[in-house]
């Protein structure tokens, strides 16, 4: 089945949930322009989610996209905590941040049964994961709403257990993606790969339709996709210069600067493998240090040094996710970009 039947889009692209750098806004504008717009929602209760969708539905009656993170929230390790302040001594030191101070708890949140009633009050036309599927119970009240499920897989054997636990499309994440990893049926980064080698190798052992993500910037890449048999295209970093974006002056500055070249998977931000571009943080910790508490709880404590750092104009303990082709960020609205990422498609 064609990708854009099956979802309810015209373009066979879409826009990459990006938390913490977008809102309705962006997801409206892509929806518009004919695409599938995402809301992220890792970083939301119930109570957000519910105005995010309203202001979403209030811009576009279009299909969209909600995405949700299926983590299982860790229990805090005192010792692993005192551990990570430790090794971020230095850094509270100079930004002045009292270790006490910082608040405890999860930064962000799993899909659960409060986020279900909400999606069963919207009934969005999709709904997406991340770090696999949630629990079955929550799994079966996402699929009633009558939501298409898509969720990432980093490896074929990921795509094959979500293929097997009933999802509508995979979404190829390559190791070029900006911001978290999907990686959820093992924590070894060798098993990870580009997105042309993961995306006709998912093709291949699949019966789902497969979405490429991972380094594509422009409609060129999107030929490309298509080309190795992905069945649409979802693309993040392009869209982080767009107007509607949320993504702030700090972050936007390093996106358009050659400092954009380098980027690097990191535990430092959140405790999982994320990609961002790399800055002081990562530069003097490493950017994959033993002892980073388990996610998300390194990202408090990170959180209160990059408010301090932030209120200096430094960039030093900020996460600038991005990926491996920042090329594609331009400073045009997003729906104009949708369309021009959609020339690359080849009916």
């Amino acid at each position: 089945m064609d990708l854009r039947d099956l979802l309810g889009i015209e373009l066979p692209i879409i826009q990459a949930p990006m938390a913490g750098a977008q809102n309705h806004a962006l997801a409206a504008a892509a929806c518009e322009a004919g695409g599938l717009g995402s809301i992220p929602a890792g970083m939301l209760d119930a109570e957000a989610l519910e105005t995010e969708l309203s202001a979403l539905e209030a811009l576009t009656e279009r299909s969209y996209n909600v995405n949700f993170f299926c983590h299982r929230t860790p229990a805090a390790d005192p010792a692993r905590i005192d551990a990570w302040h430790r090794l971020l001594a230095p850094f509270f030191a100079e930004f002045e941040v009292d270790p006490a101070s910082i608040p405890g708890g999860a930064t962000r949140q799993p899909f659960d049964a409060a986020m279900a009633e909400v999606l069963e009050r919207h009934r969005p036309a999709v709904i997406s994961f991340h770090f696999g599927l949630p629990e079955p119970q929550l799994l079966r009240r996402a699929r009633a709403t009558g939501a298409k499920i898509l969720s990432s897989a980093t490896t074929v054997e990921e795509g094959l257990w979500l293929q097997q636990h009933g999802v509508d499309a995979v979404i190829a994440q390559g190791l070029e993606a900006g911001g978290h990893r999907g990686i959820f049926l093992g924590e070894d980064l060798t098993t990870q790969l580009g997105t042309f080698a993961l995306l006709p190798q998912l093709v291949a052992a699949l019966d789902v339709p497969v979405i490429a993500a991972g380094g594509i910037a422009d409609a060129r890449g999107v030929a490309a996709a298509q080309a190795l048999g992905a069945a649409g295209v979802q693309l993040g970093t392009a869209y982080l210069l767009c107007p509607e974006s949320r993504t702030n002056p700090l972050h936007r500055a390093a996106l358009g600067s050659p400092q954009a070249a380098h980027t690097a998977l990191t535990t430092l931000f959140s405790g999982r493998p994320a990609r961002g571009i790399v800055n002081r943080l990562m530069r003097e910790l490493g950017p994959l240090p033993d002892g980073v508490p388990a996610f998300p709880l390194a990202g408090n404590a990170i959180g209160a040094l990059r408010a301090k750092a932030e209120s200096r104009g430094l960039d030093h303990c900020t996460p600038l996710w991005a990926g491996q082709n920042a090329s594609g960020c331009r400073e045009i609205p997003a729906a104009e970009l949708t369309r021009e990422l959609a020339t690359g498609w080849r009916d």
